[in-house]
């Protein structure tokens, strides 16, 4: 396929105009806001300080032209973009990369992929002047979102400058699918002027279609492709080990509100009990938040609850005696999973859509869900259906679904080998979606 025939923009009507006057007005009057917002999350993590006017599109790295840009919001995206980044280094040698991020995790996380001569930047503020400055100074050859950032601005400045720009990994859940409607004069342009898209699922595609993407194909989720570390695994399960007959629930990448939820349904387990008798009657808990800027906070949630704590930064040969582990270090999710015998998946238990369970499924680790998984909706009925997980309304009836599991050990070994038969069965999108991209450039552009 090539740039001229991908390029082929919608123009725009008076009303889209109109509607993309009014917000880049909008965007561009609360700048402020946004330097105020960086300085405040800097006191927590030190990467929102860094380079702070790459946000509004003054770049000191010299000015480039020839790379492939990706676009990699936050971790996960970052992790899914590392499987793809080495599926284009096979595919096109000598490949020069442009690695964008708008979070501190996703740019800690996207450190790890660089080789020479690329470059990580922050990726600018969606003014029209940040954009356009972005893309003049780097000129990338094309421009790979990553998951759900398609930002209005951005869209049209690479619709202007005749950059190609393509959503892969692409997923949409209903209630965005309904916030994008409402706001079809802005959203509609910027949808239906990506190059492409390369959606997770059929359903996903169906939403990206009406709202007037060009859709390309359904080539799955590139996150199946991530192998856990080998390393983790292996020191995670010897640590289980150590615990002997009593068994390990995780609560994994926590959100706000599903601690204290935890907290609530332990304290009722604990209520009238002796502390041994409390230890025979309740597994070994493991909490690990999704923001490290929480940790101190989960870890004062608990103490002020009467539980003993101990963090993985404390430990020396193995876990602490104590009645809650806390895991506050970050990328060692395998070292967590292989650790309990069944997890309770964070972000599924309050509306923030739940995190990543596709980890945990390669890990062999049966997760207990919650009823709000419209992050991963694909994978999380697909994980049902095949025996790796199990949903349940609240952390409580979680709480009660993990030791149902954990009390029937041949159950839980079943699960545990569904865990891994789900997560191989859906592999290869990441090398799928690779072909999809270069197939956009002439042969021997980016190299």
């Amino acid at each position: 396929m090539s740039i001229n025939r991908c390029l082929m923009a919608r123009n725009l009507s008076w009303p889209e105009r109109l509607t993309l006057l009014v917000y880049s007005c909008m965007v561009w009057l609360a700048q402020p806001l946004l330097r105020r917002k960086l300085s405040r999350r800097a006191k927590q993590e030190s990467e929102y300080g860094l380079l702070v006017e790459e946000r509004f599109g003054h770049y000191l790295d010299r000015p480039g032209a020839g790379a492939i840009w990706v676009h990699a919001v936050s971790l996960g995206e970052a992790r899914a973009a590392a499987l793809l980044i080495a599926q284009l280094r096979v595919m096109r040698p000598g490949m020069s990369l442009l690695l964008t991020h708008s979070t501190a995790t996703g740019w800690a996380a996207g450190k790890s992929v660089l080789q020479s001569g690329d470059r990580q930047v922050w990726l600018p503020w969606d003014t029209r002047g940040a954009t356009m400055r972005f893309l003049k100074h780097f000129r990338p050859l094309m421009g790979v979102l990553i998951e759900t950032e398609v930002w209005p601005n951005l869209v049209q400045s690479c619709v202007q400058l005749n950059v190609p720009v393509l959503l892969v990994n692409a997923r949409l859940n209903a209630a965005s699918f309904e916030s994008a409607r409402r706001l079809r004069w802005l959203s509609g342009p910027a949808y239906a002027n990506l190059t492409k898209v390369l959606a997770q699922s059929n359903a996903d595609a169906r939403r990206f279609e009406q709202l007037g993407a060009k859709v390309d194909g359904v080539l799955g989720n590139i996150k199946f492709d991530a192998q856990p570390a080998a390393d983790q695994l292996t020191l995670g399960r010897k640590w289980r080990k150590l615990q002997g007959c009593r068994p390990v629930l995780a609560l994994v990448s926590t959100r706000d509100g599903e601690e204290a939820a935890l907290i609530t349904a332990l304290l009722a387990r604990k209520s009238g009990k002796e502390p041994m008798e409390f230890e025979s009657d309740c597994p070994q808990i493991l909490v690990v938040p999704r923001h490290p800027q929480r940790i101190g906070d989960v870890a004062s949630l608990f103490l002020a609850a009467g539980f003993s704590v101990s963090r993985r930064t404390e430990w020396k040969e193995q876990p602490s005696n104590a009645d809650i582990w806390l895991g506050d270090t970050m990328g060692e999710l395998a070292l967590y999973y292989a650790m309990c015998d069944v997890a309770l998946l964070g972000g599924s238990f309050e509306r923030f859509g739940g995190q990543n369970l596709i980890e945990a499924a390669a890990c062999g680790c049966p997760l207990i869900m919650g009823p709000h998984t419209y992050n991963f909706a694909q994978a999380a009925d697909w994980a049902e259906q095949a025996g790796a997980a199990r949903r349940t309304s609240d952390v409580q009836a979680g709480l009660d679904a993990a030791l149902d599991w954990i009390q029937q050990p041949e159950v839980l070994k079943r699960a545990q080998s569904a865990c891994l038969s789900f997560a191989n069965a859906h592999q290869g999108a990441s090398q799928k979606t690779a072909a999809a991209i270069l197939d956009v450039l002439p042969e021997g552009q980016g190299d």
